[in-house]
């Protein structure tokens, strides 16, 4: 954990600063000439990064309230509802063909359309979240 080094002949914060002819780094300060060097540890910086698994950018819980989404007179398998907004799941653009997904605006449940002439005479029901 980082933490403040203060300067021990006029008490000024001490900042890192690189020893070039050591490549070390050292405590300075801005003040007066004083140097510590007794540094903690030579991390300087240090970057973590989350993986994640499943991504779902732009993907919330309440799509069916989205005033900027299209609606459509789609049935909802869920509830029978005949009102939902629709749109295009830009993730795997490339690889397939374009799908659209609808979510009911009265229970949020996520689905899509058969393709009209498909041999697939049910509608596809999604996880609760698209990807």
């Amino acid at each position: 954990m980082a933490s403040l080094h203060f300067c021990s002949e006029c008490n000024n914060l001490l900042y890192p600063k690189a020893e070039q002819q050591r490549r070390t780094m050292v405590y300075a300060c801005r003040i007066c000439p004083s140097v510590d060097e007794t540094v903690d540890s030579g991390l300087v910086y240090r970057n973590d990064l989350l993986n994640i698994t499943k991504e779902q950018a732009g993907v919330t819980t309440d799509l069916g309230q989205d005033p900027t989404l299209a609606h459509t007179n789609i049935a909802c398998p869920n509830c029978g509802h005949e009102d939902a907004v629709f749109y295009q799941d830009q993730s795997k653009r490339k690889e397939t063909r374009m799908i659209l997904f609808y979510v009911c605006t009265r229970c949020n449940h996520n689905f899509q359309d058969t393709l009209a002439g498909d041999d697939k005479a049910e509608d596809q029901t999604l996880e609760d979240n698209p990807s």
